[in-house]
């Protein structure tokens, strides 16, 4: 719901209301907004149309499509997909089940990276995740130090990898230590361009199409009530 408002309100100038009462909220959290605690969200809310009009904050344009957290590709968008196309079972657990079957064929990506203006790099990686915000999947702080506004993107790449290594990458992530595991390196930039074959993007858990894309900072384009 949150990527739906990014949508419609990025660029008019009129402000973002947060009630984060879903599954995931990364959004909310990475905005010190209250989490599944609606009273709590409206009176921030009430409190800030009433004073400041709500602060600033940026957001990311991969495309057409505007983004708040986290833009995702490898392992993880390719769980998204094995999930997506599942009809059973329903709810989160869906995509545990497609987490596994994933790790059961897990492979590298052959990528091809440009941050900013510099040269176009050619890696093979598990998956590179592209942060406005510091996490998603409901609280794994894939780009741990990812704040929304500093005009820039933490890019984080986890290199090849065996399943036993992801596993023990994968934990860490919702504390964001994973960031000093020797397969992980991170890059800061304000645009990104990411391209491989057979992957599609991901941003705020929507579809966005297949890779190559890039993503590029809009540095204040929403004002956030509350946060």
């Amino acid at each position: 719901m949150t990527s739906l408002a990014l949508q419609a309100l990025a660029g008019t100038g009129t402000p973002l209301g947060v009630v984060a009462v879903g599954t995931g909220n990364d959004f909310a959290q990475a905005t010190g907004l209250p989490v599944r605690d609606p009273g709590a969200a409206a009176h921030l809310i009430a409190a800030s149309l009433k004073s400041d009009g709500g602060r600033p904050v940026d957001v990311r344009l991969a495309g057409e499509t505007y983004f708040g957290t986290v833009l995702a590709s490898g392992f993880d968008s390719r769980v998204n997909d094995r999930g997506n196309r599942m009809r059973w079972p329903t709810g989160r657990f869906r995509y545990d089940l497609a987490m596994v079957a994933e790790l059961a064929g897990l492979r590298t990506f052959p990528y091809r990276l440009r941050l900013d203006d510099g040269p176009e790099r050619e890696i093979e990686a598990t998956l590179i995740a592209v942060g406005n915000g510091s996490s998603y999947g409901g609280g794994m702080r894939i780009c741990g130090g990812a704040r929304l506004d500093d005009g820039l993107f933490d890019v984080t790449v986890v290199g090849p990898c065996t399943r036993r290594t992801l596993l023990r990458v994968f934990p860490p992530v919702y504390r964001g230590t994973h960031l000093g595991h020797p397969t992980v390196t991170t890059y800061r930039a304000a645009k990104v361009s990411l391209a491989a074959p057979g992957l599609t993007g991901y941003a705020d858990g929507e579809p966005l199409g297949p890779l190559s894309l890039t993503a590029v900072t809009v540095p204040g384009a929403v004002r956030l009530l509350g946060g």
